[in-house]
């Protein structure tokens, strides 16, 4: 999407932040300022919200450590001055710098559960939480799957939710980054789950030798050139090793599709996200039965595959 610089005479932001805060009183007032002021400035969303009020809504309920839930009343809430002033103070961030409101606020939120993020890590949004959710029941309707890899882990989010909402299994987080696994240590602590969920530094599957999964999840890099080239402001602030994957954008999953086989328990299922390069995978492999899944809060080009499957097309990923 292509930004639109808004010139300063159009913009509140030309009042000094103690002329806002005097001006903003409740959190309503809030709410409709910087709704307006992000419409104005044409930010770019797709970071957890989609529109300027819920950017606006996002940005002042973190800034109060408020929950979603919150009870409406509290729209007409007075706020204190030093409220005010952190709400101007991130609106004015959000807009002038383009980064991401996440790292902004310094977490996000994955399957119901909030993450610390910065910006060695994707801000979480995958539509894989849909699945984390219902348990892969799909695929493991009488038992859950016992050990679970969150492959290319990035903060941690998949592989502890997945541990939270299931909690007889097992997960190792794997990521090449060690700026990543800092950060998926520290979810790992914040949400407590240290005895059943670990962080391994991992190019892919080395690192992993003998180990052997019921369920391996990846959403790893899948931007293909094009697109990497094209991203809108917001999205450069995230690190370019876990986006781009080469000019089809095919390049990490083409090796998991080689190597997962062998890390995956007979009856395994694969479960891999690769966005809008769907095509290329299915142009790639035109033989491939690629199970597409569907979401109901949306998203696309996430597939699964059996062990089995992967045993009869194998020549294909050689």
């Amino acid at each position: 999407m292509a930004e639109h610089p808004v010139p300063r005479s159009t913009s509140t932001l030309t009042l000094s932040d103690d002329e806002l805060a005097t001006e903003l009183l409740t959190l309503r007032d809030c709410l409709r300022w910087a709704s307006s002021e992000f419409h104005l400035a044409g930010l770019f969303y797709g970071h957890g919200t989609d529109s300027p009020w819920d950017e606006a809504v996002a940005l002042t309920l973190g800034a109060l450590h408020l929950p979603w839930s919150v009870d409406p009343a509290v729209l007409d809430a007075r706020l204190l001055t030093m409220e005010r002033l952190r709400i101007v103070a991130l609106v004015r961030a959000r807009i002038e710098s383009r980064r991401p409101l996440p790292y902004l606020l310094g977490e996000a939120f994955f399957a119901g559960l909030p993450f610390d993020v910065d910006e060695r890590v994707l801000i979480p949004r995958s539509p894989i939480a849909e699945l984390v959710e219902q348990g892969f029941a799909t695929w493991f309707p009488e038992e859950p799957p016992a050990r679970v890899l969150d492959l290319c882990t990035g903060s941690g989010c998949i592989g502890i939710a997945t541990a939270l909402h299931l909690p007889t299994c097992e997960v190792d987080l794997a990521d090449v980054s060690q700026d990543a696994l800092a950060v998926a240590r520290r979810n790992i602590t914040r949400h407590d789950v240290g005895d059943r969920v670990r962080a391994v530094a991992a190019d892919l599957f080395a690192g992993l030798a003998g180990r052997r999964y019921d369920l391996i999840v990846a959403n790893p890099p899948y931007v293909d050139a094009r697109d990497l080239a094209t991203m809108p402001a917001e999205f450069r602030h995230e690190p370019t090793l876990a986006l781009g994957a080469g000019r089809d954008g095919l390049d990490i999953v083409r090796r998991i599709l080689r190597e997962a086989r062998e890390h995956l328990s007979d009856g395994g299922v694969l479960i891999v996200e690769v966005g809008n390069s769907d095509r290329h995978l299915e142009a790639a492999f035109p033989e491939v039965p690629f199970l597409w899944l569907d979401f109901e809060r949306g998203g696309q080009g996430v597939f699964a595959l059996t062990a089995d499957e992967l045993d009869a097309h194998a020549a294909s990923f050689a």
